[in-house]
């Protein structure tokens, strides 16, 4: 938690245009200005409103129950939720603001997004392993009904059955871990979203010296029975039930350790907790396993999963379903079919060109990043083909202090339960070998947890007159990642085409890595650089 000090030196005070409540007559500055004030002085962040010194009454705002959207470059709307002790029940009230420039504006809200993590962060003082009453960032950005189906679906244990049966993940983790004994031995670990306290149990078999393992759903207690019927390792554990969010620790951590992937390594907005847990209880220079995440992707070409998925939407193209013309409907349902993302595993055959990578640096991203991730999409193509759409997969680096290991969902590789996943395109487009594809891979964060993925893929002119840059074809869609195919087959054998070379093919242990952000060995290099500055040393 932030001293005193440091919340004095937040900007707390903005002169305003105007303010108003919503669907009333503003109060103007016109005459004398409106004060916009941020305070904390009865233990609760909160915004006033005054006017010749005097507080402007029925605007109070508390920032743990509100949230601030822009209306405008220089106009924005505050919704609060307030309690009708009469009726017994929550009701909103709007406020809107009007800012005399967009600079100020721009101003406002950072101001409001600190005070508000702020508020969050309030409750030092808790005993170990309680939870503070204001609501936490979490329930800030995350709908209720999504956050409760989410613990519901990990608190059973047929699911983390199912992960602890993912030989891949498991077994890449508990190599990582064992395999760098000298980063546990000795050390505090937080586990961040322990589910059934697996990795809790593996940090133990390293020699931690205590590993407080955070898990918010009904697995917490499944946890506790697992840790308390192996007294070995489980005396060195605490299992605390709570959101990252939410919970204090007693002690700084010198590791944590999680498992915050989801598919396309975002999905879930686990992540982003990762990072929370990473600001709120990690040393400086602590260690991170996994400590990197990278997004692949290339275009590929499927001409049988196109088919499938069109043929989908035939349903809706009879004309008389019981007297009923459903034809109205087939362009929806056509879409519709192409908005969900196909989970599932592919013969890296299919892949068009070499993939590019995306980097996330565990270690140094901040949340805020994560709300809206955009990827400028750029390959030549090794075949002539009909380009389906982008497929996409992930890998993260456990970069320890004695052997770095990489976990990889990536297609050809064993196939783990993230599988791949693939954008399909409705309208495929046409390229030649040695032609270039270019696009964007646009993913903006909403409450569902999940995201919401924008794709454009363009392929440009081949030959005489390339260089003038001319785009000849370009597709579009719009996926909702949390709404995906679950195709999950295992890969079928394709047939070579025959234009395409063997020396052409992909396989997953020669795929050269163009990434956007830094290469592997700077990765490396860069994770080396805290660990030499305290003496450990990267063999």
């Amino acid at each position: 938690m932030e001293s005193s000090a440091v919340l004095k030196s937040k900007c707390s005070e903005f002169t305003l245009a105007a303010v108003s409540e919503l669907s009333s007559p503003p109060v103007s500055s016109s005459s004398t200005p409106v004060i916009a004030r941020f305070s904390a002085d009865r233990g609760v962040a909160e915004l006033q409103f005054f006017q010749d010194s005097n507080v402007i009454h029925g605007f109070d705002v508390n920032l743990g129950t509100s949230q601030l959207f822009k209306l405008g470059p220089v106009q924005s709307l505050c919704i609060s939720e307030s309690s009708d002790s009469n009726k017994e029940k929550l009701y909103s009230r709007g406020v809107t603001i009007q800012f005399r420039n967009e600079e100020e504006s721009r101003d406002f809200h950072s101001a409001f997004e600190q005070w508000q993590n702020e508020d969050v962060t309030q409750g030092t003082d808790l005993p170990n392993g309680t939870t503070s009453a204001v609501g936490s960032k979490f329930d800030n950005k995350i709908e209720p009904s999504s956050a409760k189906m989410y613990f519901h679906y990990y608190g059973q244990l047929l699911h983390q059955q199912n992960m602890l049966q993912d030989y891949v993940r498991t077994g890449t983790y508990y190599a990582a871990v064992i395999e760098n004994r000298i980063d546990f031995t000795g050390r505090v670990v937080v586990d961040v979203g322990a589910g059934s306290g697996i990795l809790s149990l593996f940090a133990a078999q390293a020699g931690a010296k205590h590993v407080y393992a955070v898990e918010a759903s009904e697995m917490a207690e499944y946890a506790r029975k697992l840790i308390a019927g192996n007294p070995t390792l489980g005396q060195r554990i605490t299992v605390i039930k709570g959101k990252v969010e939410e919970v204090e620790l007693p002690e700084k951590a010198d590791i944590l350790i999680s498992e915050p992937m989801g598919t396309l390594l975002v999905n879930e907005r686990m992540l982003e907790s990762y990072i929370i847990a990473r600001e709120r209880f990690l040393v400086p220079h602590g260690k991170m396993f996994p400590s990197i995440g990278r997004i692949h992707m290339a275009p590929f070409s499927d001409e049988y999963l196109f088919v499938e998925i069109a043929n989908k939407a035939l349903f809706w193209q009879q004309p008389n379903y019981y007297g009923v013309d459903l034809t109205p409907l087939y362009g929806s349902a056509f879409q519709g079919y192409f908005s969900q993302p196909v989970v599932d595993a592919f013969d890296p055959r299919l892949l068009v060109s070499p993939p590019m990578s995306h980097v996330i640096d565990f270690n140094e991203v901040k949340e805020e990043d994560l709300y809206e991730i955009d990827i400028p999409l750029k390959f030549v193509a090794s075949v002539g083909a009909r380009v389906h759409g982008l497929a996409c997969w992930f890998d993260v680096l456990f970069n320890g202090s004695s052997v770095q290991r990489w976990l990889t969902t990536a297609p050809g590789a064993p196939t783990t339960h993230w599988y791949q996943i693939r954008c399909v395109l409705s309208q495929p487009i046409y390229v030649m070998a040695g032609q270039e594809i270019t696009g964007r891979l646009h993913m903006v964060a909403h409450n569902a947890q999940s995201y919401t993925i924008y794709l454009t893929l363009s392929a440009k002119m081949w030959g005489p007159g390339a260089e003038q840059g001319v785009v000849l074809q370009t597709s579009s869609c719009k996926l909702d990642l949390k709404e995906p195919y679950y195709r999950m087959s295992q890969p079928q054998p394709y047939t070579m085409a025959q234009d395409q070379q063997p020396h052409q093919l992909l396989q997953v242990q020669d795929i050269p890595v163009h990434t956007v952000d830094l290469e592997e060995a700077e990765l490396l290099q860069q994770q080396q650089q805290p660990l030499e500055n305290s003496g450990a040393q990267l063999q």
